[in-house]
């Protein structure tokens, strides 16, 4: 079986103050980005790693790589919104039987995680967590409550089916339909059946200046701590 990644690195800055994109935002002395390059690196079971990144970014993330002596990723320009970021990391490693999608800004992800997720023996699966708190449906007023029992916390990363994904992504596109990750796209265009593993709580995803807190203290009393 040929296993290719995606790691999407697409991030702009807005929602953590217009700042450098996040991805490039230092945690524990190193880019964010590193972190997760870093343990790709390290995965023989991975074939090909595609980066997505913005088209006026994707220079100084070759430069970043080279600088930390990495090798063997490719940098590709993303697309506009999430979804077609990953549909051109897809068509990108579309010859390949599975692939394996990541977010450059989940950074604690451990590498036992990732070989557990790839040796899985379901072809789609995610990670995912239970939801601790009460959740409603609604807006301006409550509409609904949800049953937080048959919900699940989705995480990256998530291994697929590369060519259903793709399918599944065509249809998407054909409909103009827009999904924010691809367990709910897959499922929602072809059916099949996604399995969940246990995810971890230290399974951030940095997206809000508090975030930075949270990972550098993850960084410090976790990473550090097995050092």
């Amino acid at each position: 079986m040929s296993i290719g990644m995606i790691v999407l690195a697409g991030g702009v800055g807005k929602r953590m103050g217009n700042v450098p994109p996040k991805q490039f935002i230092l945690l524990g002395g190193k880019p964010i980005i590193m972190h997760t390059l870093e343990k790709a690196e390290r995965l023989a079971e991975i074939e090909r790693v595609v980066i997505t990144c913005p088209g006026d970014h994707i220079e100084s993330t070759r430069a970043l790589i080279e600088n930390h002596g990495l090798d063997g990723f490719e940098c590709i320009e993303g697309g506009e919104t999430r979804q077609e970021s990953v549909y051109k990391g897809l068509c990108a490693l579309k010859d390949l039987d599975t692939v394996v999608i990541h977010e450059a800004v989940r950074p604690f992800v451990s590498l036992e995680e990732f070989r557990a997720l790839i040796a899985d023996p379901h072809e789609n699966a995610i990670y995912g967590t239970e939801i601790p708190f009460t959740v409603l449906r609604g807006h301006v007023h409550v509409e609904a409550t949800l049953n937080r029992d048959e919900l699940v916390n989705v995480q990256l990363p998530q291994k697929f089916n590369t060519a259903k994904l793709l399918a599944a992504h065509e249809k998407a596109r054909a409909e103009g339909h827009v999904s924010t990750e691809d367990a709910s796209l897959l499922f929602d265009y072809s059916g099949e059946e996604i399995a969940i593993l246990r995810g971890s709580e230290l399974n951030i995803k940095i997206t809000h200046p508090v975030d930075m807190i949270l990972g550098e203290a993850i960084y410090e009393q976790y990473i550090l701590g097995k050092a």
